[in-house]
């Protein structure tokens, strides 16, 4: 898609376009951008099952016209006995990526559903979760067209994900995986979907799906237990907020990394840089990146366990400090690695310019690859983040949360407009979104332009790898490769439009009502307006 479309009545924009056709038809009948956007991660959850389910964690943002922005955080703490000592008792020396000790951490995804819906309510919002879950029931019941991306994220890690219990008899045809464009059907989810329209959200955590889950996974070998999905909450929190020239940027707070994405829009914006895709640009984003990730790397986690505020590190003279510390023509060193994600971003503006810019994530491809055969429903795997050592800022408790990758945007711009955005790419996603908003909105181009322009990434890693080059894709001009390897970047040229470099997307409002929308031609995505 080379053009902008604009809309009027709303616009929703998600991963895969069904997704999106979904949260558009609600939108039709009447309903607000909190319910389009819940019907559109229900779909989200069945038609792009390696990045998003029932089974992880959401984070909100939620903004009314004339009223300050809202952030929901729908994420899970470890059980009450996932410690480390566990993980010592089978003789590892990490929380690993794959299997039943990797679902270790609460599925908070649906708890958000829940507040979202009661933010819904006082809207006047009153449409039933059976047409909210009516695609996503159909989708995996009768089936969808499996995509490109789901093959090659199963084809990636299909050797350990084929081991973990419940996996091959999901997503696997006589133990082999299913080629694009092949029928998948979900029953067991579909009828999962069904039972939480019938009795309510919180049967996932206190009812018969609480304790089929539970069961499933004692079976399988997971240390969580009924209880710990019994005492979860989702959380009301208040966002994090910079003030730019251009307007006020919202994201989500700790135990997400939203703080660095603060952080590297102001630092770059004491750069005064306003050539895109020049090596100022990058090596200005690049070495602001890494002032940020200095920052998270060192404080960020469960916001219960963190001795300073996040709000200290966006006084404008730590800020000034930091933007003074970047050499504007050498690399500082970067030794710390970073790790993938696969994630689900979805907006939706609708007629009344009420706006939500949400992400609900698996982790890695697939999350832990465990799923639970009473219910359809994948674990993620985001207990991974989690450190064995207890002197380490991420390190693994009881009840605790871990750090988050996941960080939806918002920005209320000075001259009326309001922007969502957001982007899968774990470690890299801070960078993608900056990379959008520096485009579209400092530097004023079109938005499917800065969605679809040329990305790059610091340190982003493939399926659980580590790395800590600069990715770029092999659409920069030669002159300005050879200046940032010159300026002492690791370069890693990558093909053009790769979504290992983020599936993003972004919805725009005008003051006078009209939405511009942009989906990533890296994903099976679309913008969907009416």
């Amino acid at each position: 898609m080379l053009n902008t479309p604009m809309s009027r009545r709303g616009m929703v924009v998600a991963p895969h376009h069904l997704a999106a056709q979904a949260g558009l038809a609600i939108l039709r009948e009447g309903g607000n951008a909190i319910e389009a956007a819940i019907a559109a991660a229900a779909a989200s959850a069945v038609v792009y099952p390696h990045m998003n389910g029932l089974g992880g964690d959401g984070f909100w943002l939620i903004a009314e016209p004339g009223k300050p922005p809202v952030s929901i955080d729908g994420s899970g703490a470890a059980g009450g006995k996932v410690d480390a000592d566990l993980y010592r008792g089978h003789r590892l020396k990490a929380v690993p990526l794959r299997g039943p000790l990797a679902a270790a951490t609460v599925a908070g995804a649906v708890s958000g559903w829940q507040l979202a819906l009661d933010v819904s309510a006082h809207w006047g919002g009153g449409m039933g979760l059976d047409r909210l879950f009516e695609d996503a029931v159909h989708l995996a019941r009768d089936g969808f067209a499996v995509t490109r991306h789901q093959v090659d994220s199963l084809a990636r890690n299909l050797s350990v994900l084929r081991k973990s219990p419940g996996f091959s008899a999901t997503f696997l045809n006589r133990n082999k995986p299913l080629p694009v464009g092949a029928i998948h059907t979900q029953p067991r989810l579909a009828e999962t979907f069904e039972r939480l329209a019938e009795v309510g959200l919180d049967d996932f955590y206190r009812g018969d799906i609480a304790r089929a889950l539970a069961e499933d996974l004692k079976a399988a070998g997971s240390p969580l237990k009924a209880e710990d999905l019994a005492r979860h909450r989702g959380m009301r929190r208040r966002p994090l907020s910079l003030g730019l020239p251009a307007g006020t940027v919202f994201t989500t707070a700790p135990p997400t990394q939203g703080l660095a994405t603060l952080i590297l829009l102001g630092v770059f914006q004491r750069l005064g840089i306003s050539q895109p895709d020049s090596f100022a640009w990058v090596h200005g984003l690049a070495e602001a990146t890494k002032l940020a990730y200095r920052v998270r790397n060192a404080h960020l986690t469960d916001p219960h366990r963190m001795s300073v505020h996040a709000t200290t590190y966006l006084t404008d003279h730590l800020l000034d400090r930091m933007a003074g510390e970047i050499d504007p023509a050498r690399a500082a060193h970067w030794p710390h690695p970073a790790q993938d994600a696969d994630t689900a971003w979805i907006g939706v503006i609708d007629g009344q310019g009420r706006a939500v810019s949400y992400i609900q994530s698996l982790f890695h491809a697939f999350g832990s690859g465990v799923v639970s055969p009473s219910t359809g429903i994948v674990w993620h795997n985001r207990a991974s983040s989690f450190a064995l050592d207890p002197a380490h800022r991420n390190a693994l408790e009881p009840r605790r949360k871990p750090l988050h990758t996941l960080a939806p945007a918002l920005a209320r711009l000075k001259d009326g407009r309001t922007l969502v955005w957001g982007c899968m790419g774990g470690d890299a996603q801070p960078q993608v979104v900056s990379q959008i908003f520096t485009r579209a909105i400092l530097l004023g181009q079109d938005l499917q332009e800065a969605v679809s322009a040329p990305r790059f990434a610091l340190g982003r890693g493939l399926d659980g790898r580590i790395a800590s080059d600069l990715k770029l894709e092999a659409r920069f001009s030669p002159q300005v490769v050879e200046a940032l390897a010159a300026a002492g970047h690791q370069i890693t040229e990558v093909a053009p439009f790769d979504p290992a470099l983020g599936q993003a997307g972004a919805l725009l409002r005008h003051a006078g009502g009209t939405i511009e929308g942009a989906a990533d031609p890296r994903s099976d995505g679309a913008a969907a307006g009416w």
